[in-house]
């Protein structure tokens, strides 16, 4: 069975999964050290899809920092988000062995 998620938001499940929350500049920052760079508009598209396909849940925290209110968006993995990567990494692991030829003795 061909996966739900794509690359990108296999990815993005997978820092969600390391941390209880992550805001969105912190999930840009940790995707642009990996090559995967993404439009502001680009990844707050993404993830309001993920969000709408109840695998993320985001909301607005409010904050001051030197005298400036500033509103920042937050992230976390839902239970249906875990599931679904869970079974995307079945999937790349199920993949990788039928790729080495270790599926069975004769193969595919």
């Amino acid at each position: 069975m061909i996966p739900d998620l794509t690359h990108l938001q296999f990815h993005v499940l997978s820092l969600l999964m390391s941390r209880d929350t992550m805001s969105g500049l912190q999930l840009r920052e940790e995707l642009g050290k990996e090559g995967h760079r993404k439009t502001l508009a680009a990844f707050y598209q993404m993830m309001s899809r993920m969000e709408d396909s109840g695998i993320a849940e985001g909301w607005y925290e409010h904050s001051v920092e030197d005298g400036q209110p500033v509103k920042q968006r937050k992230y976390k993995i839902t239970g249906d988000g875990d599931r679904a990567w869970r079974r995307q990494q079945e999937f790349y692991i199920a993949s990788s062995r039928l790729g080495l030829g270790l599926a069975g003795a004769g193969g595919i």
